[in-house]
């Protein structure tokens, strides 16, 4: 019986926090899965680029208005 009020906290602080994090990090994976060739993209660093290549883990992009192409992880990016 001493028990039953720390399983109910284990499972709210489940639900409230754990669940959240673990939703968004499958919705961060599939948008950076979808990344392609000619996206135009806005880095974390707020550099405007355009998707020049694709692999697993990197892209070639080029900045906007210049000619500068550069190899990013997917994971800097912030927006398409």
């Amino acid at each position: 019986m001493n028990f039953l009020p720390l399983i109910a906290i284990v499972v709210v602080m489940y639900f409230f926090m754990i669940r959240p994090q673990v939703k968004k990090q499958k919705e961060e994976a599939k948008f950076r899965s979808e990344i392609k060739k000619g996206d135009k993209v806005i880095t974390l660093g707020g550099i405007h680029a355009k998707v020049l290549e694709t692999n697993d883990n990197t892209l070639l992009v080029q900045a906007e208005g210049g000619t500068s192409k550069f190899k990013i992880n997917k994971t800097s990016i912030a927006k398409i």
